[in-house]
């Protein structure tokens, strides 16, 4: 039997097994495809300097704690696995959204929680990105955004993961749990089953069909986000540029990804002509040198949205030994590091980074 079953290897099932494991748990790791092959890949990785939500909201110290982690993280993940993540702080540059819109707001936000946004004149957004075309309308810059290439943190992850004797089984579908009374016993796939002593769901946008069979409700539905990827032959932008929910992440090979569509279409990750026509515009019209690259590769992902609008991130209340980590929407890659960290500090016992009860559940 192993001491923790990990249901999902997407980025933070891939993080709470490694964090579990380095802590000297023996942990399985099931993973119905590939690890890190779902919303964790699809992503862009970017890395926000925080949450603009009012300072009450859980979200902001959630936020602040995950930032303080990922240079922390990185570095160890370096030094393990020789694999760099490619972590990096670029700034970012942050459009109104609808364009026109005064900024004043977002700034004030930003401010709120302790985060420097500088308010750009069109002449001082050309000097920080001379491609851009701040015609667009008013933006600001955020000093602090960071991005990480994912996955490459993807690939070293696993690698740490297994260093530390995390098992990771592919192609394993979780489809039921073995109950006796107030504990799951063993998890069920399409092929085993597989006692645990505690088990932790992270399986993403497929959570909500997976706990039903253990009687557990929980609102975590997939949101499908389309990306497309240009090539240029040397970079155009060094800021993250966002407008919304659309934005666009350089690389510094010259790559581009253009993101990223919110569409409520179930469990279909194909794109479409319309979305990818879409971000094409958004991304000539914000940056025209974008004209002449070439389009090297669109995909899409199904990121998990809490319906509730914050992720789960705790135990269950029926159940003494399961526990969730799951529906963090946009910011998976992001709050990864927390998340992780918190779940081991609470399947171990120790003292938590903070209080995770704002993330739990109230109900089943």
């Amino acid at each position: 039997m192993h001491d923790v079953v990990v249901v999902g290897g997407g980025v933070i099932g891939l993080t709470t097994a490694f964090e579990l494991s380095r802590s000297g748990q023996r942990v399985l790791l099931l993973e119905q495809g590939e690890p890190g092959r779902e919303a964790s890949w699809a992503g862009a990785g970017m890395l926000p300097p925080g949450c603009p939500a009012p300072p009450d909201d859980p979200l902001v110290p959630l936020t602040a704690a995950t930032q303080r982690l990922w240079p922390e993280l990185s570095a160890d993940l370096r030094e393990r696995t020789g694999i760099d993540n490619g972590f990096q702080r670029s700034g970012g540059i942050e459009f109104s959204e609808p364009p026109g819109q005064s900024i004043d707001s977002d700034v004030a936000a930003w401010h709120a929680v302790n985060i420097e946004a500088e308010p750009l004149t069109p002449d001082a957004a050309r000097e920080y990105e001379p491609a851009l075309d701040p015609s667009w309308g008013p933006c600001y810059r955020l000093d602090n955004m960071c991005q990480v290439r994912n996955p490459r943190h993807l690939k070293a992850l696993l690698a740490a993961a297994r260093q530390q004797g995390t098992e990771v089984i592919c192609g394993a579908q979780a489809v039921d749990f073995d109950i006796e009374g107030d504990r799951i016993t063993s998890v069920h796939t399409l092929a085993d089953r597989y006692p645990a002593d505690r088990v932790v769901i992270c399986s993403g946008s497929w959570t909500s069909p997976l706990l039903a069979r253990a009687g557990l409700r929980v609102e975590i539905e997939p949101i499908r986000g389309q990306i497309v990827l240009l090539a240029m032959p040397q970079p155009i932008l060094r800021h993250v540029v966002e407008c919304g929910h659309r934005y666009l992440v350089p690389r510094s090979d010259g790559r581009v990804l253009i993101g990223a569509t919110q569409e409520q279409a179930g469990f279909d990750k194909r794109n479409t002509a319309t979305a990818v026509q879409d971000l094409l515009e958004y991304a000539l019209r914000i940056c025209p040198a974008l004209a002449n690259a070439h389009v090297e590769r669109t995909w899409a992902g199904l990121r998990p949205r809490a319906v509730r609008g914050r992720p789960y991130i705790g135990s269950s209340p029926r159940f003494e030994n399961l526990y969730v980590a799951a529906g963090h929407f946009r910011w998976g890659l992001h709050l990864s590091p927390i998340t992780g960290r918190l779940i081991r500090q609470m399947l171990c016992g120790d003292s938590t980074e903070l209080d995770p009860a704002p993330f739990g559940w109230t109900t089943d």
